[in-house]
């Protein structure tokens, strides 16, 4: 029986009510109608109501509903951006059912929705060896082994989990990202196509119609190789000097063989990004339109999307590079928006040296002895672990676009953390005015046992917008403060970030 998407809920649970009479079978329990209920709700992608007729089946007493429905409701709230309620109730679930794969696995998926990409990947493991073969745990594993870099392996897993469940919208878009960053953009575009098809209500959908233009975009490329580079160029290490501009690092560059201009080394940003004005100089074209968050009040932004047909940067030269026009240009800045760029965005790896201010870049760095070595996952964007006060693990983000030390509103919640005077502080980011933005002084942050930051004062965000964008909480943001007495190398390949001590330099503070 095909059910309308806007059937009213009454309507529905009649319906459901009924069926169990006219076939003949035991009437349904309220929790068991619930739980059917929230299980159409939630195919028809309206995850904010199949909560709570989840939460509404949890209650019943009897296990082969509520721990369905609970499974159920971990997944919709993570689905809608509830991290907090996904993790108390999949923590709740692991405790009542410690060995069942499903509920390890829905349990994995909070752990990576919290940030703890670790763990979660530990526990995706452990489901596998009970029960080879479960879709949503391979699916959780492809995704884990990609922000390893490790894109094959990812690719076959994330295939796995597709030939054990084909009707899973969310593992067709998992396929479709991995592709994309393996630059096949033909089979991402068929990916995510078929990722839009099992969408219902695909013509009215929000997800589906950004799905759909990134579609146009992907297939936009016809037959160009994206981010193509010269093959006598491509094993070359490629190294310019750069300029440190209000702990900005400036770097020039060329767009469509134009005139030289700076652009902003930010590793926080996932692409290449023009003003309208460098757009439109240089002949960039917006193709469709994409979101991006950041911090600030705006939150998400719908930006265009275009390609350079070139960039250069001293002797490298990409072609059919993605580009984001920041196009509606956003007001009330202090300063106008500046171009920026990713060494990871074009697939690169990356050195760069604080002392001598230079930056090296290539598709593989060579093996160096380093001082300090942390594993390094990009998914996105690229990220470390940290260790707020002794006992909070979290991942964050490596941006070079920062100036600080920051931790998110969610982490200084998690933390408890309660300043006798609230420090408001004047952030401006990529989104506008963070108004929620404060000094938090008197913390504990250590990375790789060998950065230990005490007693210090670090700058909490509301990083609500690009946390529910990326689809797990980011717990902070390491900056020029954290970065810029070492040579650090950010390795893609060996996904690993290593550092050097510079001049002057010092890895324990207290400020």
């Amino acid at each position: 029986m095909q059910l309308r998407s806007r059937l009213p809920i009454t309507l529905l649970l009649v319906t459901l009510a009924l069926s169990s009479v006219v076939l003949g079978r035991q009437p349904l329990t309220e929790g068991a109608v619930q739980l059917q209920l929230a299980n159409l709700l939630f195919d028809d992608t309206r995850y904010a109501e199949a909560l709570d007729a989840y939460r509404r089946a949890a209650r019943s007493t009897d296990a082969l509903v509520s721990i369905p429905a609970r499974v159920g409701l971990v997944i919709s709230a993570l689905r809608i951006g509830e991290f907090l309620e996904a993790q108390r109730e999949a923590a709740s679930l692991k405790q009542a059912a410690p060995r069942n794969p499903d509920v390890m696995t829905v349990h994995a998926d909070a752990l990576w929705a919290a940030g703890l990409f670790d763990e979660a990947e530990a526990e995706y493991r452990e489901a596998l060896a009970l029960q080879p073969g479960l879709s949503r745990a391979l699916h959780g594993l492809a995704r884990a082994q990609a922000s390893h870099n490790d894109l094959d392996t990812a690719m076959n897993t994330a295939q796995a989990a597709l030939k054990a469940n084909p009707r899973d919208a969310e593992m067709h878009h998992t396929v479709g990202s991995i592709f994309e960053r393996m630059r096949r953009y033909e089979q991402a575009a068929a990916a995510y196509t078929n990722y839009i098809n099992l969408l219902p209500n695909k013509d009215r959908s929000e997800k589906a119609a950004w799905s759909r233009a990134q579609v146009r975009f992907l297939r936009s490329f016809g037959e160009r190789e994206p981010l193509a580079l010269d093959d006598r160029l491509a094993d070359q290490l490629h190294t310019v000097d750069f300029k440190l501009v209000d702990d900005k690092v400036l770097v020039s560059a060329r767009v469509n063989g134009g005139r030289a201009q700076d652009f902003v080394l930010d590793t926080g940003s996932e692409q290449t990004t023009v003003s309208r004005r460098t757009a439109s100089s240089s002949g960039v074209r917006p193709i469709t339109y994409t979101l991006s968050a950041g911090v600030g009040e705006v939150g998400l932004r719908g930006l265009q999307l275009g390609r350079l047909d070139s960039f250069e940067i001293g002797t490298l030269k990409l072609t059919n590079v993605p580009v984001m026009i920041k196009a509606p240009t956003l007001r009330g800045l202090p300063k106008r928006e500046t171009e920026s760029f990713s060494p990871m965005a074009l697939g690169l790896s990356m050195i760069i040296d604080y002392r001598t201010r230079k930056l090296t870049m290539g598709r593989r760095l060579p093996e160096e002895a380093a001082e300090i070595r942390m594993p390094m996952r990009h998914h996105r964007l690229s990220m470390v672990r940290g260790l707020v006060n002794d006992r909070h693990p979290t991942y964050f983000v490596v941006d070079t676009g920062g100036e600080v030390i920051s931790i998110s509103t969610a982490t200084a919640e998690a933390i408890k953390a309660q300043p006798s005077r609230r420090i408001g502080l004047r952030v401006y980011g990529t989104s506008g005015w963070d108004r929620d933005a404060f000094l938090l002084p008197g913390q504990r942050l250590q990375f790789a046992d060998a950065i230990d930051y005490q007693n210090f004062a670090v700058v909490v965000l509301n990083l609500r917008a690009p946390s529910v964008l990326l689809g797990f909480e980011v717990g902070g943001i390491v900056g020029h403060r954290f970065l810029s007495p070492y040579r650090v190398a950010m390795d893609l390949e060996r996904s690993e970030l290593r550092m050097t001590r510079g001049t002057g330099s010092r890895a324990t503070a207290n400020p």
